[in-house]
């Protein structure tokens, strides 16, 4: 199987997240002749829900490895010089929404997948999910469910993230920082500038605990992970009027940080300074993802061999970067990701050269036969 003609067929199906039907139809179809059963489901109510959801299995016993992806892309947005959904092929590049982010990619699994169809041994899945771009709370984590529930466990897991930086082959992520965005909502007592005694300017603290928590020193990283950073994202009075203390204030915060660091730790460190300045102010919170590490090993030895094996290059092991269905997976088994240039991922004209397409299908077939070729003294 060539990889380039089923990328075109996904690209065309439009599927901004959360995503449903086309898409999904034409990956089944492709897994169903190449032998694989195909479970899809969906899963999960509004508002984060429902989410369409694929395992596909072939093969029985160990060793077991498994892809996972989304079919889901962001919405394309205006200024493309074609249809975001043409699926095109100019000057030697792919053009569509998800073309490296992460349709490329799929494809190009299952069409290495094809390959190893005279496999002997092994179990070898693809874990695909729409909602890997949207709140991700009835994905990647209800694919992990139901595969507990069916008592199917992976050995090792590769993710299709676009993850290299230049040139394909040059990064391979063992890790991600976790992630948790934090809303503060400080009362006050609305009145009139003039009578400042008569009201309570909710402004004031906010700006107070924010100073704080700007100058906070959260780590300095270690071997594996930068620091760890909190930034203010947004500040919100809605106050239009010059002449008018408003009667509350808001902000909210985005935390991306390392293995020293949980997230809800995090959340109950903001919590106290809150209070300290805004003893009435309101804190939610929601902690996207801890972070993780697969140490080097097996695993990510695995995938830089087969990389240098196709490319010449050695690649950078890292961390870098924002978060993924990894942060699931890894609670699963080792896991590793590897994928496209993420160059032009979630821009106008987002575009994968062909050729690239061609060499992360021969690097995936690699990986796939060495996969099932070892043993679960692997799993780590």
């Amino acid at each position: 199987m060539n990889s380039l003609p089923l990328a075109q067929a996904l690209l065309r199906a439009a599927s901004v997240t959360p995503a449903r039907g086309a898409a999904f139809d034409i990956a089944e179809d492709a897994l169903l002749a190449q032998g694989f059963q195909v479970d899809r489901f969906v899963a999960g109510d509004a508002p984060d829900g429902p989410v369409e959801n694929l395992i596909a299995t072939r093969g029985d016993g160990g060793p077991h490895f498994a892809f996972a992806g989304h079919l889901d892309v962001v919405p394309p947005g205006p200024g493309w010089t074609g249809s975001p959904w043409s699926g095109e092929v100019r000057g030697g590049l792919l053009y569509g929404r998800g073309a490296v982010d992460m349709k490329g990619a799929v494809a190009a699994f299952i069409a290495a997948a094809d390959r190893a169809r005279a496999a002997a041994i092994g179990t070898l899945s693809l874990l695909l999910t729409g909602d890997e771009e949207g709140p991700a709370t009835y994905g990647t984590r209800a694919i992990i469910d139901r595969m507990a529930q069916r008592g199917l466990r992976p050995d090792l897991c590769l993710v299709g993230e676009p993850t290299s930086a230049r040139r394909l082959g040059d990064t391979v992520k063992i890790g991600r920082r976790g992630s948790v965005n934090i809303w503060i909502d400080v009362p006050g007592r609305q009145g009139h500038v003039a009578y400042p005694h008569l009201a309570d300017n909710p402004i004031a603290s906010l700006i107070a605990a924010l100073a704080e928590l700007s100058g906070l020193v959260l780590d300095h990283g270690n071997a594996w992970f930068q620091a760890s950073n909190l930034e203010v994202t947004d500040l919100h009075v809605g106050n239009n009027a010059t002449n008018v203390i408003p009667a509350h204030a808001a902000a909210r915060l985005s935390i991306r940080f390392n293995d020293e660091q949980r997230g809800d730790d995090l959340v109950a460190r903001v919590r106290t300074i809150v209070e300290r300045h805004a003893p009435a102010a309101v804190v939610t919170s929601r902690v996207s993802g801890e972070a993780f590490l697969t140490p080097p090993g097996p695993l990510s030895a695995m995938m830089s061999d087969a990389i240098t094996r196709r490319t010449g290059l050695t690649p950078e092991l890292s961390t870098t970067g924002g978060t993924s269905d990894a942060r699931f997976l890894s609670k699963f088994c080792p896991v590793v990701e590897f994928g496209l240039v993420n160059a032009t991922m979630h821009q106008v004209d987002e575009a994968v050269a062909v050729k690239d397409l061609d060499v992360l299908t021969d690097i995936y077939a690699d990986v796939i036969a060495r996969a099932l070729a070892t043993t679960r003294s692997l799993r780590t």
